[in-house]
């Protein structure tokens, strides 16, 4: 459970932020901003015990929980209560729970597993843990895990859950149960479905007075049988007997931290009964249940899933104007990881969405990957006190700007040769941003086919550039000369759609430039406003002075 997890996850945390970098704050504002963190944390706490409402992901939790511990340690403060009070209750566990240490990744795994024998994986189910305690063959209490020595008083609402099983005999007649409650799945895939904010449905559900329907939705994972049969596997058998079988079906053993990346792997991507977050490994043989202290539980471990969101600080915000003269907003942040990514800049879109997020410099926001892994701005977790949000290029920039090199174009231009060079324009192999930039330091272009009039000498010569290099780019831009209209459409940025490329089957610019608006609209995709669009950028004074010159220069398409 992600309020009480112990001190072991939390002091690892706050080791995992160790070594960042501390702010440069006054003593007085370090005490605010600790201050303000402490509450906010409080109430994201206060929330969930006492609503069972989740604002916050538990990694969001987590990693906000260590930055503090972290501002705590720069600053010199005492850190004894950085991590929120524990709701204990004030019913005694039997057993105690010991809450499961988290390693980092597989190397941490493997030392772990090292000289020990008879280990079994399960899956990590996500869910409230909770004590089950029977007599005489009957539920008699149930407890939830509070601070792991001590909770609260579940047992009404444990019995209202038709799962549950209310008799038991044999060796569990008079036993204690630990595990985790969970919100029942049909075919949940992890990966794709990620965690449904599961874990707070059911803290909500035993915790609140509504909704008592939800109660038939829940079922128990057992994880531990303090002092029962040897073996996890005599225990996990009884269990399946008693009608407690999650467990049984999804238990097995392992030599090799190979074998448990391939599990971990498996139910990371197959259908489950339950949400899980990683896995869990433990010794089959337990220690004595007297000996069970909250933090201490070296028989078992959890790896854990690579998190779905990170939680990163802003460094700074730049602007970036691309060749339609669009300004987007990229936040650079401290380094994060995300799956096998580490992140370290955000596209947060254009400045109307980053003035709504309202993201400053030194705030924490929450990223995530979207499709084919590329990073995204979720929200904003966190505001610093003092904030200063820079202020972004005025809206000068258009579809009709920049074609010429001017000291407030270098953006927009530079994006425009990266265009005019791609696949989509005129396929010019091998050269990215950084290359034209090369170029346009070395040549000083005046426009943005300049590079056309370079001859063989010029390129071979270009600093930066090999003589090889520079001779296959004359070749290479030689060819430009011998592409069809639409390459050189596309170059320009013209505001058509291929369809109506295509459908006006034009050979040269002069057959275009003697289209009026209504000629225009007769083609595909083509309406008043986009036909009005099209003319006024044929015959803007830049651009015919710019096809004019390719005409010059020997481009088929403008002669």
């Amino acid at each position: 459970m992600w309020r009480s997890v112990g001190i072991t996850i939390f002091l690892l945390l706050w080791s995992a932020f160790s070594l960042a970098a501390c702010p440069v704050w006054s003593p007085s504002r370090a005490q605010e901003e600790v201050t303000r963190l402490k509450q906010q944390l409080s109430r994201w706490n206060d929330d969930y015990w006492s609503r069972g409402a989740s604002a916050v992901s538990d990694d969001v939790y987590d990693r906000m929980s260590a930055r503090l511990a972290n501002w705590q340690r720069c600053f010199n403060m005492t850190s004894a209560n950085v991590a929120p009070a524990l709701p204990g209750g004030n019913v005694a566990h039997p057993v105690a729970h010991t809450g499961v240490r988290k390693l980092a990744d597989k190397w941490a795994l493997q030392q772990w597993m090292r000289g020990k024998q008879d280990l079994w994986v399960q899956p990590k189910v996500d869910g409230v843990a909770v004590t089950l305690v029977y007599r005489n063959g009957r539920l008699a209490q149930a407890i939830s895990r509070g601070n792991g020595l001590a909770g609260e008083e579940w047992t009404a609402k444990a019995q209202a859950i038709p799962a549950i099983p209310k008799t038991v005999t044999g060796a569990l007649a008079n036993s204690v149960l630990q595990g985790e409650l969970y919100l029942r799945r049909k075919g949940h895939i992890q990966k794709q479905a990620g965690g449904l904010n599961a874990r707070a449905k059911v803290a909500g559900a035993m915790m609140r007075h509504d909704n008592p329907q939800l109660l038939n939705e829940l079922a128990l994972f057992v994880w531990a049988w303090p002092d029962g049969p040897a073996t996890l596997a005599q225990r996990l058998v009884a269990l399946k007997k008693a009608g407690f079988e999650e467990a049984h079906y999804y238990s097995a053993p392992v030599n090799s931290v190979q074998e448990v990346e391939r599990l971990r792997q498996h139910w990371f991507t197959s259908p489950l009964p339950f949400v899980t977050d990683g896995v869990v490994v433990r010794s089959s043989v337990e220690p004595a249940g007297k000996a069970w202290l909250p933090g201490q539980s070296d028989w078992v471990v959890a790896w854990k899933y690579e998190p779905v969101e990170e939680v990163a600080a802003v460094e700074d915000i730049q602007f970036a104007i691309g060749r339609t003269g669009k300004i987007s907003v990229v936040a650079l942040l401290e380094p994060v990881k995300l799956d096998d990514k580490r992140v370290q800049r955000v596209n947060i879109g254009s400045v109307q969405r980053w003035q709504a997020l309202d993201i400053a410099p030194g705030d924490h926001i929450a990223v995530t990957l979207a499709g084919q892994g590329i990073p995204r701005v979720e929200r904003v977790v966190w505001r610093n006190l003092v904030r200063q949000p820079p202020t972004p290029p005025q809206a000068r920039f258009t579809p009709l700007s920049c074609f010429y090199a001017t000291p407030d174009c270098q953006q927009q231009f530079i994006a425009r040769l990266s265009w005019l060079s791609s696949d989509k324009a005129l396929e010019i192999a091998g050269l990215s941003e950084s290359g034209w930039r090369t170029l346009h330091q070395a040549h000083h272009f005046e426009h943005l086919f300049s590079w056309l009039a370079l001859t063989k000498e010029q390129l071979q010569t270009t600093p930066g550039m090999s003589p090889a290099r520079g001779l296959q780019l004359w070749h290479r831009f030689s060819l430009t000369r011998e592409r069809l209209l639409n390459r050189w459409l596309h170059a320009l940025g013209t505001p058509l759609p291929q369809s109506a490329i295509n459908a006006a089957g034009d050979a040269s610019w002069r057959q275009m430039r003697n289209r009026d608006e209504l000629a225009w609209q007769q083609l595909p995709a083509i309406g008043k406003e986009k036909a009005r669009q099209v003319v006024a950028f044929i015959r803007e004074p830049a651009i015919e002075q710019l096809t004019a010159w390719l005409a010059k220069q020997g481009v088929k398409a403008f002669q």
